[in-house]
């Protein structure tokens, strides 16, 4: 074996050495991403309609004596559960708690456990049987359809004009919501984000205030003596921007005229936002590709890159014979 051909297998192997640390730097980022991305889906599981249906109060339960329903036993294990927000169309089905601030079920669930996801909850200076003017509720936007995370479709005329309706329920009973506005904000509009108003002369103002900056909205005869839900969720259209779905609160209820649709995802399924992060979206495609690449190349040169180390160690062995 020559000086030259020595030279070649050196250069060759040090470049497997080269791509063998860059993998060792890149696989470890991947399985970070590999990771947030488990986490992220562990999350969204967590705050899934579906992890709260067993708890959803039934009116017929509560027109008995002795109601004592899955939703009854959970306000009895936590106080701050107040009441249950359905609106139609949506997947937007969950209890709605209420803390002693603003920041107690940002990040707690009903269970009062630590969640990302945190709960639907009502302005901590609202009174909690919606016996006010205006009464504001919370909930995070968040991807594939969970919490909030609708609101910000109905930014979209055709899902605004087919979704009129929703339930409440509390204080034992059910009552029904008629939404009338959509509006963006942004979360320092006070003149929006100030609960419990008793004046009626400001109780005008304020009707007058959310249609002129409503996206949509329709006529749904709203006066004064009405009581208004405001469900805010945050929006990613401007800084700090808001989505607000604007409803009054009727002791009429309403047929939920999605209830037997047969392939109610595809209706309820977002059409304004992203509702469903892939891979791609966690890990880049170039840093994916490049993983990919630099493995293959590494996976086709260990065979040879062995052979010519076994074939140099033979060498040296001879030429110390020699």
């Amino acid at each position: 074996m020559t000086v030259q051909n020595i030279c070649k297998n050196t250069i060759k192997v040090s470049g497997i050495i080269v791509n063998f640390i860059v993998l060792s730097i890149i696989i470890p980022v991947l399985a970070y991403a590999v990771y947030a991305l488990w986490d992220s889906e562990q999350i969204y599981s967590a705050a899934d309609k579906s992890q709260y249906a067993v708890y959803k109060p039934s009116v017929k339960t509560y027109q008995r004596d002795d109601n004592d329903d899955e939703f009854n036993k959970l306000q009895k294990r936590n106080p701050d559960v107040i009441a249950w927000l359905d609106v139609f169309g949506t997947h937007i089905d969950y209890p709605v708690a209420q803390g002693k601030t603003n920041l107690t079920y940002l990040n707690t669930n009903i269970e009062g456990e630590y969640s990302l996801a945190g709960s639907i909850f009502m302005d901590s200076d609202n009174v909690r049987d919606f016996s006010e003017f205006n009464t504001i509720l919370y909930g995070h936007h968040m991807d594939k359809n969970a919490m909030f995370g609708d609101i910000g479709n109905f930014l979209e005329k055709e899902i605004f004009d087919s979704r009129r309706y929703g339930s409440l329920f509390y204080n034992e009973k059910e009552y029904g919501i008629e939404f009338f506005a959509f509006v963006h904000t942004d979360a320092y509009d006070w003149k929006i984000y100030f609960p419990g108003i008793n004046e009626e002369e400001r109780k005008q103002e304020y009707i007058d205030y959310i249609l002129s900056k409503a996206m949509h909205k329709r006529d749904a005869d709203v006066g004064v003596n009405d009581r208004l839900v405001l469900l805010s969720t945050c929006s990613a259209r401007s800084t700090n921007g808001r989505d607000i779905l604007v409803g009054k609160i009727t002791d009429k209820t309403y047929e939920d005229p999605f209830l037997n649709m047969k392939d109610l995802d595809d209706v309820k399924k977002p059409l304004g936002e992203a509702y469903s992060r892939g891979i791609s979206m966690v890990i880049p495609w170039w840093l994916l590709m490049l993983t990919l690449l630099l493995a293959a190349r590494l996976m086709a040169h260990i065979p040879a890159a062995l052979n010519r180390a076994t074939r140099i160690n033979r060498y040296k062995k001879q030429v110390i014979s020699i």
